[in-house]
């Protein structure tokens, strides 16, 4: 059973999917908009889910949608782990659904900003085979302690985005993110932008220029 989502095709029979997470306390319509301003190559479905409702402690435990619960008051602190794997296991189901509807692996991304951003590193590190990428826009590797242990893959190629100014999720953070998955033996394409916790313009050109190359080989 799928969360509940949005699909959004680009032309008939897509020949690649790309799954978009929203941020904490959005949903799923949320990237509606920028995604079709993107102009690429081939025919895209794209699938926005919607997080489940939760109480967010550094929210005052307000109920919002979610990926996981932010415990501290950092947003790599105090990490909800089992939250984090449940997300991890949702991200899953919709991949299992693409593969079924004929979709390779070799053509399904993952993208995601913030929380989206972080469950869509965290889930691709640990599936069994490689993505067609990640595109990880102001976010984090989650977990990163385990990523190691966890690791099944690392040839799947991943975009990062980051705001220099962001104080949601800091720049160092997402620079923190970016080493360890070189380490990990990912190649990772990073930009930032002089931006705060949020999209830009130049940012959704290097994203279509990104995704063109990628669905053109």
């Amino acid at each position: 059973m799928v969360l509940p989502h949005i699909v959004l095709d680009s032309g008939t029979d897509p020949d690649y999917s790309v799954i978009w997470l929203h941020g904490l306390g959005a949903d799923g319509h949320d990237f509606v908009p920028i995604v079709e301003e993107l102009s690429l190559p081939a025919a895209v479905r794209f699938i926005f889910p919607h997080a489940p409702h939760i109480p967010v402690t550094v929210n005052g435990g307000y109920v919002m949608r979610a990926w996981y619960d932010i415990a501290g008051t950092t947003i790599d602190s105090k990490q909800d782990e089992a939250g984090i794997r449940q997300s991890h296991n949702a991200i899953e189901a919709f991949i299992e659904q693409e593969l079924a509807r004929g979709i390779p692996a070799k053509r399904i991304f993952l993208a995601g900003f913030s929380q989206g951003g972080a469950i869509a590193l965290h889930t691709a590190l640990r599936l069994s085979v490689p993505l067609a990428g990640v595109l990880a826009l102001s976010t984090y590797l989650p977990l990163s302690a385990l990523a190691q242990s966890e690791l099944t893959s690392n040839t799947t190629p991943i975009f990062m985005a980051h705001g220099v100014d962001d104080s949601v999720v800091p720049y160092t953070l997402g620079v923190t993110s970016r080493d360890k998955l070189q380490t990990l033996g990912f190649t990772v394409a990073w930009h930032d932008y002089a931006m705060q916790h949020s999209v830009c313009a130049d940012e959704l050109v290097d994203i279509q220029e990104w995704l063109t190359k990628r669905m053109s080989r």
